[in-house]
């Protein structure tokens, strides 16, 4: 029985350094599905947002060294300064096209200290000393719901009603502590004399921001749109209000918000509509096959 049997030349050094490098000029296989989004994060990071971020984590820490150092006044100012500046970071990031994954981690980091540590701390050194166990035990309550919020707020970023906060934002959530404190300071009230109020608000506020109740976002006001005149005028009426006694006015707005998710959960309830804000039917891409 006769066999063909085929030559086989060797592959000479330069015919194997050919081959290798169109290989290497050859695009890699995707293993992302057809019909599948690619979604890509930036790992950049830049300068003028996280700039802001920064100067927001500085206001938290002055906060904490001004508590103990009982200058109540100014630790509640420096969060309140810390907000602005915690408003004003993403904004910044989304205008100049500069998001990024780090950005958003320090962001939630810097907001864990200016809303989370530093609230605690101004009004336990302020107030709930006195009470002993109880009065730790309310301030580390407010300071691990501000962890859980800023946690949940990351992992439900995309199956929450972009309208709504889910539980009371940190930011709010340490404006009402921070400016009950900043109120009874320049009213002159002593701390001591009234601790079951400190308790009570520091309480409310920690055990709120872990609630399902909605808070109103303000993210779908369109800034760009063309408003009526009166508009305007109500503009300056509120900076003219914030500026005749800040610690009263900013306290009494950021306490009515914190009633107001209440308002909106119960209408919803009456009303017969859905009370949770979380799109349960829609599934996250985890980019897992």
């Amino acid at each position: 029985m006769a066999f063909n049997r085929r030559k086989t030349r060797a592959a000479s050094p330069a015919r194997i350094a050919r081959g290798f490098k169109s290989s290497l000029r050859r695009p890699a296989a995707s293993p992302v599905e057809p019909g599948r989004p690619l979604t890509l994060r930036s790992r950049s990071i830049y300068l003028l947002p996280n700039a802001f971020t920064t100067a927001g984590l500085f206001c938290g820490f002055y906060a904490i060294v001004m508590a103990m150092n009982l200058k109540f006044d100014q630790a509640a100012i420096a969060i309140f300064a810390a907000m602005l500046l915690d408003a004003m970071d993403g904004r910044v990031a989304r205008l100049t096209n500069t998001q990024s994954a780090f950005g958003a981690e320090y962001d939630s980091l810097a907001d864990m200290v200016s809303f989370g540590a530093a609230p605690a701390l101004v009004v336990y050194e302020w107030s709930l000393r006195g009470l002993g166990k109880l009065g730790w035990l309310a301030a580390f309550v407010y300071c691990a719901g501000a962890a859980l919020r800023l946690a949940r707020f990351n992992t439900n970023l995309s199956v929450v009603d972009k309208r709504y906060f889910q539980g009371l934002p940190s930011p709010s959530a340490a404006a009402l502590v921070a400016g009950f404190v900043w109120m009874m300071d320049d009213l002159r009230y002593v701390g001591t004399d009234l601790s079951w109020f400190a308790w009570g608000i520091t309480l409310y506020a920690g055990l709120t921001m872990v609630t399902n109740v909605p808070f109103y976002s303000f993210k779908d006001v369109n800034y760009r749109k063309s408003v009526p005149f009166i508009a305007i005028f109500l503009i300056v009426l509120v900076i003219v209000a914030v500026s005749s006694d800040p610690p009263m006015v900013l306290f009494s707005l950021f306490i009515l918000y914190g009633l107001s998710g209440y308002v909106i959960y119960f209408w919803r309830l009456a009303k017969g509509k859905p009370v949770s804000i979380v799109d349960t039917g829609r599934e996250t891409d985890t980019g897992a096959d």
